[in-house]
């Protein structure tokens, strides 16, 4: 398998990345639904937190590098036998989700740093609050944050009907090129 994209395929560093991002966005979605209810005394009060934002950190580095990526090595031709409409869903969705999820990292952060805290990054280095202490941002930052990782999951639901309809449904190879698989019909790509 080739390292960068070509007109019909993606190469393993599309796809490592995809996953990579997608497992981690589902992870960090469970993650945080589960810490939202933890209480004071609960052994991961301190931990899941401090587990979310290192990770969220990582994850910021990882979608710049994706982003980056994407200029270097852009993403294959549509399949001929998509229609127009999907093409332009497909488009939309993409860059939808790129917006929501530097959204969600953004107001993450913001959400930490908003009293002048520096988030420790598993102890390996700590990012320094740009904001210094701003009375409320806190709270609006949360609000965001809430509302765009809700986003990210619907959007990432329909992402994944859409590629499962792609494969069941109208029978071509799209799912296949993001799981590295060859296609199924050479024509299917031409």
């Amino acid at each position: 398998m080739q390292l960068r994209n070509d007109s019909q395929r993606f190469g393993i560093i599309t796809i490592a990345l995809h996953w990579l991002v997608a497992m981690t966005v589902v992870g960090m979605f469970a993650l945080g639904l589960y810490m939202v209810d933890l209480t004071y005394y609960h052994d991961w009060y301190r931990s899941a937190p401090h587990l979310h934002r290192s990770v969220g950190i990582l994850l910021f580095l990882v979608m710049g590098a994706r982003l980056l990526w994407r200029l270097i090595s852009p993403p294959p031709k549509a399949l001929p036998t998509h229609q127009p409409w999907e093409k332009v869903s497909a488009h939309l969705t993409h860059w939808a989700l790129y917006l929501l999820l530097f959204t969600a990292m953004i107001s993450g952060y913001l959400i930490t740093s908003a009293d002048g805290s520096a988030i420790d990054v598993f102890n390996w280095f700590a990012v320094p609050s740009m904001t210094g202490d701003q009375k409320g941002l806190e709270d609006l930052a949360g609000d965001i944050h809430e509302i765009a990782t809700w986003a990210i999951i619907i959007l990432a639901g329909v992402h994944a009907l859409a590629a499962l309809k792609h494969h069941l449904l109208d029978r071509d190879d799209t799912l296949r090129r993001m799981l590295g698989k060859a296609p199924r019909d050479p024509d299917n790509l031409s």
